[in-house]
Formats: structure tokens, C-alpha cells, sequence
């Protein structure tokens, strides 16, 4: 078996390379594994590695050394095929993926802990061909991602400053709602909405959860819907809205399992964010993806520990 180390050279505030580097020569010194690190080059290379490492089909364990969007690479590379499974080391800013997994997130800073774990089969979102681990959500959240991007640089901004930032810049400056129509399992509604949120897993936004319910491998996505809100009303549901308090606000706030979410829009491109990683079409298919992801933690691990 091969452990390959993808890692992103851009993720985090701080040049984490090193620190991998050294985990990687532990694995292969003290327990004799064929390892390898590759660097990315640019956006989308990592899904690239992946997917061609994995059509080699020797046995593979990729670990995802980045943020969530290296994460989201990885897994687009790796979902479907058997001979391969992934596992994360965190080294970027916000790292909403682990949060899933509670205090065990901490675990998974040093391979040592993962290379040998045991290996699950995850829940995944499709959204028109492309894979989410853990949200794809359309509307101010995902302008508001696409924004996060250009004030993650900042060194008075982490991840979570960073996204309320671009929330205010939203929120102040660039309107709230969006003329789309929204077919949940076939029943389509025309009107104003403020986002449309297809939750896998339960954080994004530097911590932000919206629906808490959400497990990663009940084979159900938890979707809420929010149509037209004011800013006066959007103002006091966003706070109860990141800690997954969305039932205090039923004239708002409505969450379902549908098995399929179209969202289409005839007056501009819809953006709707993958995992912190932003796509523009206006026309998105959101469903459960017919594949499921193979990873591997530490024993003991549960992408569902802090589920409610």
C-alpha cells in the first residue's frame, strides 16, 4: 500500500511543509511504508493527482494536506474508486470539515495517528457532477464564501473573522435575496430567496452551523431553505442561525430531506459554494452522490460526534 501526502503550499497563514514533510519520513523510517509528497500547483491539481494515482489501481491512502478545499480536491479525485481511501491533516484556516469529528479533530495534526486507522464509507454531495463533502450552499452564504477568499490573507482576520467580514460587506453593501426558482423532489416555487443550504455535515463559514441534525453517512442531505429576509430580520437570524438554531425562526427558515434540489435563476448565475470552494451556473442539481467516500481516521473517530 502507498500513503501519498497531497499537500497545498498556500494553505494556511504559515508554511506547514516542513511539518509534513518530517511525518512522512516518520511513517516511512519507523514503520517501513512506501510514502510519497506531492505539491500542488494550482487549482484543481490535486483532484488531477488523485484521480490518476487512483486509476493505477494499486491500494492508496491519500491524506489531504490543506484546508477544506484541498479536502474537496482530494475527495472529487478519490470518490469511487475502491482501491483508494483519504484522510485529512489540517494545515489551512478554517478546517470546517473536521469540527465534525469534535475533540477527535485534533487528532488527525499527526499521521502517526492515522495511517493505520480504520477506513469508512462517507456520505457525499453531488452538485452537477462535482463532489461536496460536507455543505453546498447557494446565496448570500456562498457570495459571502466566494468574498472569504480575498480577506483570509489578512492577519487580523482568522477563518471565522474572515467570513463574518464578508458577511457584513454582503449584508451592508450588496443585498441579501435573489429572484430563483427552487424544485425540491419535483415541486418548484418561484420567489425571493436568501440561500438554500444542502448540509451533509454540519459547519462551514469558519464554525458556522447550520443545520446540526446532519450526519455524514445516514444517506439523507438536511436542506434549508430561507426565502426573502429583511436586513433587519436577517440581522437577528444569523447568530441563532450559526449555532444550528434555525427552529426559532419557522416564518423563516424551513428544513426538509428532499432527494433532489434544483435552484435555477433567469436574471444572473447562481453562486453556490462546494465545501468553501465556489461555482457559477444558473441552473444547479444538488443530490446525494451515488458514490460513497472511503476515509480512514484515528480508531474511535466519528464524522457524526458532535451531530444533535
Amino acid at each position: 500500500m502507498k500513503h501519498i501526502f497531497i499537500i497545498n503550499p498556500n494553505a494556511g497563514k504559515h508554511d506547514s511543509r516542513q511539518r509534513i514533510y518530517d511525518m512522512a519520513d516518520a511513517l516511512r523510517n519507523q514503520h517501513e511504508l512506501e510514502v510519497q509528497c506531492i505539491l500542488t500547483k494550482n487549482q484543481g491539481h490535486a483532484t488531477e493527482l488523485a484521480r490518476k494515482l487512483c486509476e493505477s489501481g494499486e491500494e492508496l491512502r491519500f491524506y489531504a494536506c490543506g484546508g477544506d478545499g484541498t479536502a474537496n480536491e482530494v475527495a472529487n479525485g478519490v470518490i469511487g474508486y475502491d482501491n483508494a481511501a483519504m484522510t485529512v491533516i489540517p494545515v489551512g484556516t478554517g478546517n470546517d470539515f473536521l469540527k465534525n469529528f469534535g475533540e477527535g479533530a485534533a487528532l488527525f495534526e499527526d499521521a502517526e495517528n492515522l495511517w493505520n486507522g480504520p477506513r469508512f464509507p462517507m456520505d457525499a454531495i453531488d452538485v452537477n457532477g462535482r463532489i461536496a463533502l460536507t455543505i453546498a450552499c447557494s446565496g448570500i452564504d456562498a457570495r459571502v464564501a466566494a468574498d472569504v477568499h480575498k480577506y483570509s490573507e489578512s492577519p487580523l482576520l482568522d477563518g471565522k473573522g474572515s467570513y463574518i467580514y464578508a458577511l457584513a460587506v454582503n449584508f451592508l453593501f450588496k443585498g441579501i435575496t435573489s429572484r430563483w426558482t427552487v424544485e425540491l423532489d419535483g415541486e418548484a416555487v418561484e420567489d425571493d430567496y436568501s440561500l438554500v443550504a444542502a448540509c451533509n455535515g454540519r459547519y462551514y463559514g469558519g464554525g458556522f452551523m447550520p443545520v446540526p441534525e446532519a450526519r455524514m453517512n445516514d444517506g439523507v442531505l438536511n436542506t434549508l431553505v430561507v426565502k426573502k429576509v429583511s436586513r433587519v430580520a436577517f440581522a437577528k437570524f444569523v447568530g441563532p442561525y450559526a449555532k444550528g438554531e434555525y427552529h426559532k425562526f419557522p416564518h423563516l427558515a424551513h428544513c426538509s430531506t428532499p432527494q433532489v434540489i434544483r435552484i435555477r435563476s433567469q436574471k444572473e448565475d447562481i453562486v453556490t459554494c462546494l465545501d468553501g470552494e465556489c461555482m457559477t451556473s444558473n441552473d444547479v442539481t444538488i443530490r446525494l452522490s451515488d458514490k460513497k467516500l472511503n476515509f480512514f481516521g484515528p480508531e474511535g473517530c466519528s464524522c457524526n460526534a458532535t451531530a444533535r
